[in-house]
């Protein structure tokens, strides 16, 4: 488990995250949402170590996030812009993985060849969405308890798109923890089985799917029932969410979701 406790952080004096606590659990593909600027990027940077900060701490499995083998060895960040060195694919993935132990060479091998990625290939000679979708396999490869992706489907196109579902899916177990940075919701939605919204001050939604499905009825109609608690236009008609007064379950529209949770923090 992930924990973070009473987290601060700014640049340069601008500050992006403020008393910020939350945990991430096993088992769980958790969407990491807000809005530009709320410290996303910045929180997977001080859970691997790429940043520290003196007030606060990050724990990972009960031990203090240190730049130490043992810790590091556990997690994994895959950030949006990634340029790539100028060695092949092969290389690199040779050069990272002896820093995980449980890195599974086979598995990337079959995870590039779906991918249609050449190993020999330089990263430099690669297009962004080969070099995205290179080092994505690399990363569920190296088998690590922790995976943060940043941005994971940006420059991939559509049939990537649905195989990196597939193999995120295929990548979960009950030790697994994956957390999902994205704007992109829809590319994700059906991979999410828990969903957290941040802002700079506060952790604004911090629940299950199923919970949230439990709590909250969304829909598409003509009009919106008069007790919508939330309402978006749209061509034909328009979306909202109510209070799931009936224990009906519907498909969680995440965006309706976020746009929502905003709108009552902002009347705080």
């Amino acid at each position: 488990m992930i924990e973070v406790e009473k987290l601060y952080f700014s640049y340069s004096g601008l500050s992006v995250l403020e008393n910020l606590s939350t945990t991430f659990k096993e088992g769980r593909i958790y969407g990491l949402l807000g809005e530009n600027g709320v410290g996303k990027s910045t929180l997977f940077k001080l859970m691997c170590g790429l940043l520290t900060t003196k007030n606060g701490t990050v724990s990972i499995d009960g031990s203090l996030m240190e730049r130490k083998p043992g810790i590091l060895s556990k997690i994994y960040y895959v950030p949006e812009d990634f340029d790539g060195p100028d060695i092949s694919v092969k290389n690199y993935a040779a050069g990272i993985s002896q820093f995980y132990p449980n890195y599974d060479a086979e598995l990337f091998a079959r995870l590039l060849a779906e991918f249609e990625i050449d190993a020999e290939r330089k990263f430099t000679h690669l297009s962004l969405g080969q070099r995205k979708r290179a080092v994505i396999a690399l990363a569920l490869a190296l088998k690590t308890d922790y995976l943060l992706l940043d941005e994971p489907t940006n420059g991939l196109d559509i049939p990537s798109k649905t195989l990196f579902r597939k193999m995120m899916a295929a990548a979960m177990d009950d030790k697994r923890t994956i957390i999902i940075s994205t704007h992109q919701v829809r590319d994700v939605e059906n991979l999410l089985d828990h969903i957290m919204i941040l802002d700079k001050q506060n952790v604004l939604l911090d629940k299950s799917v199923s919970d949230i499905q439990q709590e909250y009825l969304f829909g598409t109609a003509l009009t919106a029932p008069e007790d919508a608690l939330y309402v978006e236009p749209g061509l034909g008609g328009c979306s909202y969410i109510c209070e799931n007064r009936t224990e009906e379950e519907s498909r969680m529209n995440i965006e309706i979701l976020f746009n929502y949770i905003h709108l009552k923090n902002r009347k705080k």
